[in-house]
C-alpha cells in the first residue's frame, strides 16, 4: 500500500478463514425498491462475471437524492467503477483512479454517488472498496466477522475517504451490501427515531440465516428490503437496495422438457430424474406422462397455485415441480425479462427455483409437438427450444447463472 495514502494503519484484513477450502461458485443477486413516488431508483446494483466465472466484480452505487438524476449518476459511477476494478492493477492504484475519476459536486465537494465495490475470486481472494455507503457485512459460520479497513485519503480528495479491505474468503461466506435506504429505514418514526441502524439490520440478517441457512442471495436480499419497507410504514422513504454475494458449492437444477425425438430413448430420458446431485423440474404434460410411465410413478394435480394465466402445477416423487410446457415456459421468460413475478403461480415458482440455483441444465426433448409447431418447418424454429434459449440467455446475462443445454 502506498504510504502517503494510508491513514488507517495496517493493510486491511479480517479474521482468517476457518476453512482452507475455497468456493466453487460465486452467487450474486440483489433486490431493490425505488423511493415512494419515484418510478426509477437512484440505486444501481451491477455485477460482471470475469475470467470464465472465476472472478465476479459487483458494484452498489447510490446517486444523490432519488429519481432520474440520481439514477444517471449511479449508473455512471457503477460503470466507471466496474471498468477500473476489472483491471488487474494494484489496490492502491485502483483506489486512486476511482476517487480521481468519479464526479464531485463543485459546491459541496462531495461525490455525486456513494458506492461499494466487491471484487471476489473463486480462489478466495477478495477486495472491497467502500465510499459513503453503509459498511458491508461479512457473515461466516452464522456470525459477523469484523473487517479491518484501510482508510485512504489524498489532499485533492478533500474530505472524501475510501475504505479498502482485503482478505481471504472461504466456503459459505456471505457479503452483504446495502444502500442507506436499508439502514436509515424508519427514521423519524416513534419506534425508530434514528433509523433501523447497521447493528439491527445485521442482527435481522443473522436471524433469517439461522432459521434458513440455505437462503438464496436473492431471497435474503428480498427479506432485508421488505423489512426496511416495513420500517418505513409500507412507503419507501428512500431508494432501498440490498445485494448479496455468497461463496459456496454450486446448486444444480435440471429442467426436463419435451419428449425425446426417438421414443426408444424415453427410458434413458426418464432416468435423469433419479440421477443424484441436483434438483429436478419437469415442464410439459407429455413429458411428465413419459416419466410417470417409465418410472412407474403417479402425477398428481397440485391446486395450491391456481391461476387464470398459467396452468396449475403437478407433483411427482423425486421432482421439485411439474408444470405445463410451452405456456408456462413462455411466462417464465416474461417474468425474467421484466425482473419481477407479479403473480403467484407455477411460472413464478419455476423462476424461484431457477434463481435459487447456480447451474441450470436444460434437458430438451426434440420431438415436435404438433399442437405448437408445424412439423414441416425447420427444427430451429421449434417454439420450445427458442423459449429455452431465451430463458438461458436471461439467466446468464442478468443473474450470472451457468446454463447447459442437452438435446434428446
Amino acid at each position: 500500500m502506498v504510504d502517503d495514502m494510508n491513514e488507517g494503519g495496517p493493510r486491511g484484513r479480517c479474521a482468517p478463514a476457518t476453512s482452507p477450502l475455497v468456493p466453487d461458485f460465486i452467487e450474486v443477486d440483489h433486490f431493490g425498491l425505488a423511493c415512494g413516488g419515484e418510478h426509477l431508483s437512484g440505486d444501481l446494483f451491477h455485477s460482471r462475471s470475469l475470467e470464465e466465472g472465476n472472478r465476479v466484480v459487483s458494484v452498489l452505487a447510490d446517486g444523490l437524492s432519488s429519481g432520474v438524476e440520481a439514477a444517471v449518476l449511479a449508473s455512471v459511477t457503477a460503470s466507471m467503477a466496474l471498468e477500473y476494478v476489472e483491471w488487474n492493477i494494484d489496490t492502491a492504484k485502483a483506489a486512486a483512479i476511482l476517487m480521481d475519476s468519479l464526479p464531485v459536486d463543485p459546491v459541496r465537494r462531495i461525490s455525486y454517488s456513494t458506492f461499494t465495490i466487491v471484487d471476489a475470486r473463486r480462489d478466495g481472494r477478495t477486495r472491497i472498496f467502500e465510499h459513503g455507503n453503509p459498511p458491508v457485512l461479512l457473515i461466516r459460520d452464522g456470525a459477523l466477522v469484523p473487517l479491518e479497513r484501510t482508510v485512504l485519503g489524498q489532499p485533492r480528495w478533500g474530505n472524501r475517504r475510501l475504505r479498502v479491505s482485503e482478505f481471504q474468503s472461504s466456503v459459505g461466506d456471505r457479503i452483504v451490501l446495502c444502500s442507506d435506504g436499508v439502514t436509515q429505514s424508519g427514521m423519524g418514526t416513534p419506534a425508530l427515531p434514528l433509523g433501523w441502524g447497521e447493528p439491527e439490520a445485521a442482527a435481522y440478517a443473522l436471524s433469517r440465516l439461522a432459521r434458513s441457512p440455505d437462503l438464496s442471495s436473492r431471497r435474503l436480499a428480498e427479506l432485508l428490503v421488505d423489512r426496511a419497507l416495513w420500517n418505513d410504514g409500507g412507503a419507501a422513504g428512500d431508494d432501498i437496495t440490498c445485494g448479496i454475494i455468497h461463496l459456496r458449492r454450486p446448486r444444480v437444477l435440471q429442467v426436463l422438457t419435451g419428449p425425446p425425438f426417438d421414443r426408444a430413448r424415453d427410458r434413458e430420458f426418464a432416468a435423469l430424474v433419479d440421477r443424484p446431485g441436483s434438483r429436478k423440474v419437469v415442464c410439459g404434460g407429455t413429458t411428465s406422462n413419459i416419466l410417470a410411465r417409465e418410472l412407474n410413478r403417479e402425477v398428481e394435480m397440485d391446486l395450491a397455485l391456481p391461476d387464470r394465466e398459467v396452468p396449475a402445477p403437478s407433483a411427482m416423487a423425486g421432482v421439485e415441480l411439474v408444470t405445463e410446457g410451452c405456456l408456462t415456459l413462455a411466462k417464465v421468460g416474461q417474468y425474467l425479462e421484466a425482473g419481477a413475478c407479479p403473480r403467484r403461480n407455477a411460472a413464478s415458482r419455476l423462476v424461484e427455483l431457477l434463481l435459487e440455483s447456480d447451474v441450470i441444465h436444460f434437458q430438451v426433448g426434440t420431438a415436435v409437438n404438433e399442437a405448437h409447431q408445424d412439423p414441416a418447418l425447420p427444427v430451429e424454429l421449434d417454439i420450445r427450444r427458442n423459449v429455452i434459449k431465451r430463458i438461458a440467455a436471461l439467466l446468464e446475462t442478468r443473474h450470472l447463472k451457468k446454463t447447459l443445454l442437452s438435446y434428446y
